[in-house]
């Protein structure tokens, strides 16, 4: 199989299901933990090889509590991948940071209930995950114009949204973003030393901190829809700021720990 370590992967969210306009190859990719959400496509940005993986499917089949995470990330690291971009849709807790925000958080509260989110189910393995994202692949991301650096990422099971209840705890708790997919893809990057970086797009503000009905689906997938174009441009401008050669130590917090399963 194509093996290449400087390859960097992407990971789009809802309604971001393509990335490479022309002279891509796709890839199936067999995981001990059962086929990713969709073949892998792969292709060139600048000086990298970017490989591209539709979270929710080509076809957007998987809700965020379905998504095969495992499968996802072990897919990429298998094709080589070693930095990943998790471009992402948002709802947002700072009336400040609207619908079209680009926000790279620096913080994640899991809030996810039985999803599978580890590697090692035997052995006492415990990364560390004080600082759950990539700091190189973060400063490629808020170097760019009107890119809101910092805040903390809540990851709700979905797939429901919140409960304006729900809202304003989190938003008194100095939250800053409602996202449902943002864990484990995070802390399963860190297990199989990926550096890893979400980007966050603000689709709505959610429903305790908005007037009015709350938050529905088709008005989320609505304001991606609109601003997709802006967004991916974002993504591949942050691919071009990230250095060819990987040089990041900080997400290989247990090198030397036989990972669980065999990777080239």
């Amino acid at each position: 199989m194509h093996h290449n370590e400087r390859m960097l992967g992407v990971i789009g969210g809802s309604g971001f299901y393509t990335f490479f306009e022309s002279s891509v190859r796709t890839i199936d990719v067999d995981t001990p933990y059962g086929p990713p959400s969709a073949p892998v496509t792969v292709g060139a940005i600048g000086d990298h090889e970017v490989a591209f993986l539709p979270r929710h499917g080509a076809t957007h089949q998987f809700s965020a509590h379905t998504v095969p995470y495992r499968a996802n990330m072990w897919a990429l690291r298998r094709l080589g991948a070693r930095r990943v971009f998790g471009p992402c849709a948002v709802g947002s807790l700072d009336p400040g940071n609207g619908p079209g925000a680009v926000v790279v958080p620096d913080q994640l509260v899991d809030r996810t209930s039985g999803r599978a989110d580890t590697y090692f189910d035997s052995g006492a393995v415990h990364v560390d995950f004080a600082d759950p994202y990539c700091p190189t692949l973060r400063a490629a991301a808020t170097g760019l114009p009107d890119v809101v650096d910092g805040g903390t990422m809540v990851v709700i099971q979905g797939p429901r949204f919140s409960t304006r209840a729900e809202s304003r705890w989190f938003a008194s708790a100095g939250f800053s973003l409602v996202n449902m997919t943002g864990y484990p893809e995070a802390v399963l990057a860190r297990e199989l030393e990926i550096c890893y970086a979400a980007i966050a797009l603000v689709t709505d503000l959610d429903a305790g901190i908005a007037a009015g009905e709350g938050v529905k689906a088709v008005d989320v997938f609505a304001q991606f829809e609109r601003n997709m174009g802006i967004f991916k441009e974002l993504v591949r401008a942050a691919i071009h700021r990230v250095a060819v050669e990987h040089t990041c130590t900080h997400c290989q917090p247990h090198t030397g720990v036989t990972l669980p399963v065999e990777l080239p």
